[in-house]
């Protein structure tokens, strides 16, 4: 997956013409477009692969089963063009290490470790940890970590290392971007605040923006304290 503007976009937008439309106006800007259940149970499947010849398409499925049936879903998504795919860390290292075997080199494998919105705190968050380490031991190429509590997403970057952070929960639920990215993410994941709007590329553009703003200021910190 690219690294250029460190966004995703995480298209909800259940009209499956509207959705192809918002992905052809923002994939020059996004660097990968996350699709979930409700685009795919509102057409096809085959949304998968019309939207993964615009641009890098995650999966966003939480794939939280036994390993046999962890092993079907991934191989599907990777049939149908998908370059990652999400799959929930509590279901335990068989399946979570199925989903990485399966996905080989045709696709990352993204762990969750802590949800971004209210409820997270409940299950999620007291073994976030744990689950980071989970991905590390399974060779997942990354973990989803939330916007949205920016001292949970600093203490799961220490803990996973060099692997890639998607950060969700920005925009509608509250996360910033740019403060994510300081945090520790690589990428931060934005929704409603994009696809619902009126100007989903001025609003994309933005956020893009502000990342890079925060990026170049941050690097700016670092070369000053160095130079002390």
């Amino acid at each position: 997956m690219k690294k250029n503007t460190r966004l995703i976009l995480a298209l909800d937008e259940i009209d499956k013409q509207r959705a192809l439309k918002i992905a052809e106006e923002l994939s020059g800007i996004v660097d990968a477009i996350k699709i979930n259940w409700p685009l795919v149970l509102h057409s096809s499947p085959s949304i998968i692969t019309e939207i993964s010849k615009l641009c890098d398409v995650i999966c966003d499925f939480k794939v939280a089963d036994i390993p046999n049936t962890v092993r079907l879903i991934v191989e599907r998504a990777v049939d149908l063009g998908a370059s990652g795919i999400i799959v929930h860390g509590f279901v335990g290292h068989d399946s979570v290490c199925e989903a990485v075997r399966s996905a080989g080199e045709s696709a990352d494998v993204f762990v969750v470790t802590e949800m971004s919105h209210p409820g997270g705190k409940e299950f999620t968050a007291p073994v976030a940890e744990r689950l980071a380490a989970l991905a590390v031991e399974c060779g997942a190429s990354g973990v989803i970590a939330p916007a949205t509590r920016l001292d949970r997403l600093k203490a799961i970057r220490k803990i996973v290392g060099d692997l890639l952070i998607l950060a969700p929960g920005v925009g509608a639920q509250g996360g910033s971007a740019g403060d994510a990215i300081s945090m520790g993410a690589d990428y931060v994941i934005v929704g409603r605040s994009i696809y619902e709007s009126a100007n989903p590329k001025g609003v994309a553009k933005a956020i893009c923006e502000e990342i890079a703003n925060r990026l170049e200021n941050d690097r700016s910190s670092v070369s000053e304290k160095v130079s002390r």
